[in-house]
């Protein structure tokens, strides 16, 4: 399934550009992809940092950065089962404090 969603959704699409009141100029016109917005807003959420968390999710719509979220979940879950030579479900698992399967 994301597979066929990952082909559709490719990170050099772009969402419609941010337009609020407080923003510069040049922010008005900048334009963020799904894959930015997952990762600021990741960021963001490990940093406890609740103004970003909201710019971040403003640059796509909710959708698409829940698709973008769970791509990276799923990249950094790789990632880290490759440097430990361990399963992804066991990486998993451990990063959600859940029992071993």
């Amino acid at each position: 399934m994301f597979d066929k969603l990952r082909r559709l959704l490719v990170p050099s699409r772009t969402a419609t550009p941010v337009t609020e009141p407080a923003a510069s100029p040049r922010a008005r016109t900048r334009q963020h992809n799904l894959f930015e917005a997952a990762a600021s807003f990741v960021a963001a959420t490990a940093d406890d940092d609740q103004d970003r968390m909201d710019e971040a999710s403003g640059w796509v719509s909710p959708e698409a950065l829940s698709f973008g979220v769970s791509e990276l979940a799923c990249r950094a879950v790789t990632a880290l089962a490759r440097e430990r030579d361990e399963s992804p479900e066991k990486v998993a698992r451990t990063l959600l404090g859940l029992p071993a399967a």
